[in-house]
C-alpha cells in the first residue's frame, strides 16, 4: 500500500472509532431526564428518584424524574422511543413493559426494536392487601366469597401491570370471578383500599410496606415463589393452595434504540455502582427490593424472555385490554 493510501486508511479507522469513547467521556454534559411510566408515590417512582438523586450527585448534572403515567406505561414508553438516542432521555420501567405487547393489540412503539436495555436494578414481589377490618383473614377467605357468587374486587396498579396479571392468574386458577379495578399506579390503588372502595389491592411490596407496618392494611399473600424475608409471616399464593404460582416484578432502565454502546456501558456501570453501594443497598432493602445489577445483555434477555413468556400466559388467559 502506498504511504498516502496507508495514511487515509488509518484516518478512516480513527474516525470510525474515536467519536464513541469521546462521547462516553463527555456524557453527561447536560440534564438527563428519567421518564417514569407511573404516578408519584409508587414503587417504580420511588426507585427512580432514589437512583436519580445519586446520579445527580455523581455526575454533577441535573437529573429530572418526570412522571408520564397512563395506558399501563405505554404513554411514557412512547415518549422515550421517539427521543434522540443520546442517553439524555431514559425510561424507568417494570415488568408491565413486558406484559403490554400481549394485552394491547397495537402499541405506538416496538418493545423489542425501539429500545436499548441498560440495566435491571431490582426485583420485588407484589402483595395481596386488605383493610385492617376486612372480613378476609386469608386469601382463601376472599376466594370462598367469590365462589359463593358475591362480588370481590381487587385494585391494581393499572391495566396490564404485573399486579393486574397477578389477580387474573389467581382468578383463572381458582375458577372464580374477581372484579378488576385498574388505577394509574400503586399509590392511587392503596388510597382507595384504605377508603374501602375495593375489597383487596394488589400492589408492590415496596409500596405496601408502610401501610402494613403502620397497621393501615393487612397482607394476605405475596406473589413470589418463596416467602419474602421482609414479610416472613405472610404466606405465598402458592402456599394458599395454588402450586406453581409465581410473579416477581423487575425494575430497570431502557434507552432509545441505537444509543451508542459506550453511553449504555457508562450508564450501566454508573447505576450499578449506586445500586451496589452499601448505603443505597440498605435503603433499597428497607423498601423491600432485592437488588440487581445486570449487564445490558443480561437485562435484554430478561426483558425479551418475559415478553415471550407473558405473551403465552395472557393468550392462555384470553386477556386483552383494547
Amino acid at each position: 500500500m502506498k504511504p498516502i493510501r496507508r495514511l487515509f486508511a488509518c484516518l478512516a479507522v480513527l474516525a470510525a472509532f474515536s467519536p464513541i469513547p469521546a462521547l462516553a467521556a463527555e456524557y453527561p454534559d447536560k440534564p438527563v431526564t428519567l421518564i417514569v411510566t407511573f404516578p408519584p408515590g409508587g414503587g417504580t417512582d420511588l426507585l427512580a428518584r432514589l437512583i436519580g438523586t445519586e446520579l445527580q450527585k455523581n455526575w454533577k448534572q441535573t437529573v429530572v424524574v418526570e412522571n408520564r403515567a397512563g395506558a399501563s406505561g405505554n404513554i411514557g414508553a412512547q415518549v422515550v422511543a421517539r427521543s434522540p438516542a443520546d442517553g439524555y432521555t431514559l425510561l424507568m420501567v417494570n415488568s408491565s413493559f413486558a406484559v403490554n405487547p400481549s394485552v394491547f393489540r397495537k402499541l405506538p412503539f416496538d418493545p423489542k426494536n425501539d429500545f436499548t436495555p441498560v440495566i435491571n436494578v431490582a426485583y420485588v414481589p407484589s402483595v395481596f392487601l386488605v383493610p385492617p377490618d376486612s372480613p378476609f383473614q386469608t386469601l382463601k377467605d376472599a376466594l370462598a366469597v367469590a365462589k359463593a357468587g358475591r362480588q370481590v374486587t381487587f385494585g391494581s396498579c393499572g391495566n396490564g401491570t404485573p399486579q393486574h396479571l397477578a389477580g387474573e392468574m389467581l382468578a383463572v386458577d381458582s375458577h372464580v370471578k374477581l372484579q378488576h379495578v385498574p388505577y394509574r399506579g400503586c399509590g392511587p390503588a392503596l388510597t382507595d383500599l384504605l377508603g374501602q372502595q375495593v375489597s383487596m389491592a394488589i400492589v408492590t411490596a415496596s409500596s405496601a410496606m408502610p401501610y402494613i407496618t403502620s397497621g393501615k392494611a393487612r397482607a394476605l399473600a405475596v406473589t413470589s415463589k418463596i416467602r419474602s424475608p421482609f414479610l416472613p409471616a405472610v404466606p405465598t399464593v402458592a402456599e394458599e393452595g395454588h402450586p406453581g404460582y409465581e410473579l416477581d416484578q423487575w425494575h430497570g432502565f431502557l434507552a432509545p434504540a441505537h444509543t451508542p454502546k459506550a453511553v449504555v456501558d457508562k450508564l450501566n456501570a454508573d447505576i450499578a455502582a449506586i445500586v451496589q453501594s452499601k448505603e443505597i443497598k440498605e435503603r433499597m432493602t428497607q423498601l423491600l427490593y432485592v437488588t440487581a445489577s445486570d449487564s445490558p445483555e443480561a437485562f435484554k434477555k430478561l426483558v425479551w424472555d418475559d415478553i415471550d413468556r407473558f405473551g403465552q400466559l395472557t393468550a392462555k388467559m384470553g386477556l386483552k385490554l383494547d
